[in-house]
């Protein structure tokens, strides 16, 4: 990998920090999973966007894991990075993190990897730059 590509992935990181709002929540009063998934692909969206530079569409989700319950009222902070850089494609790792309010100490909730392709204005795959 050379160090300019090297440079762009890690130009690419993304991090966004959210809390989580009771309309967030399931009746039990942790985070829907449909939510976190929901919050991991627009991470991965703009992570690859930072990297591609051009319209990039959502393929695949592989396997998300579920750590531990995130509680109402938490404050979480999802991280999205490349992994993989394929011709047209890539793999986003995002972990979303946990963060104790007292210590600011953060733990990993949910992680899971999600294939990003670059398309063209026709909406087919097109190499990456």
């Amino acid at each position: 990998m050379s160090d300019s590509q090297q440079q762009r992935i890690n130009e690419s990181e993304t991090r966004i920090t959210k809390l989580v709002f009771p309309h967030d929540t399931n009746p039990i009063g942790t985070l829907y999973g449909g939510t976190a998934l929901h919050w991991m692909d627009e991470v991965a969206f703009l992570t690859a966007t930072r990297y591609a530079r051009r319209q990039v569409v959502t393929v695949s989700m592989d396997r998300v894991d579920f750590k531990v319950p995130i509680p109402q009222g938490a404050i979480v902070e999802l991280v999205g990075g490349i992994e993989r850089v394929g011709r047209t494609s890539m793999t986003i790792r995002v972990q979303i993190l946990l963060e104790d309010c007292q210590s600011g100490d953060q733990s990993l909730a949910i992680e899971g990897r999600l294939v990003m392709v670059a398309v063209d204005d026709d909406m087919e795959p097109t190499p990456l730059r």
